[in-house]
């Protein structure tokens, strides 16, 4: 049974007092994306392998959901993706001078705390910004 969010409050799903609610997609979307935000936190452990099926999954998925707080979250993984993959590119050509090095610890951090806002925000029902 869909609960009936609004941004930034859970709401309780037997009050029906307050009309405003948002979609939260169907609950096979949402467990798209809660997959999607796993592989996403798996990533720096596997050389991104996991995330390139991940970013896989958000192209598709992003342009199928007529819900845009699913669609919200696809398009913050992707752009986490493609961000994080060109970093990777420049911390790795980098790593010669080994500074790349950090530049990898830290790109690795970042890439969690995106992945674990994300998903905080999709657990309380919040779309993610632009």
């Amino acid at each position: 049974m869909p609960v009936s969010l609004q941004p930034g409050n859970r709401q309780d799903p037997m009050n029906t007092s307050n009309p405003t609610t948002m979609d939260t997609g169907s609950e096979a979307e949402r467990n798209t994306l809660l997959i999607t935000y796993v592989l996403h936190g798996l990533a720096p452990f596997t050389a991104l392998a996991a995330a390139v099926i991940a970013v896989i999954i958000s192209h598709i998925k992003v342009r199928e959901t007529q819900s845009a707080f699913i669609r919200s979250h696809h398009s913050w993984l992707i752009r986490t993706f493609w961000w994080g993959l060109v970093w990777s590119v420049i911390c790795g050509a980098l790593t010669l001078l080994l500074i790349g090095y950090v530049g990898l610890g830290v790109l690795a951090l970042w890439w969690l705390y995106r992945t674990i806002r994300g998903f905080i925000n999709y657990n309380e029902g919040r779309s993610m910004p632009d």
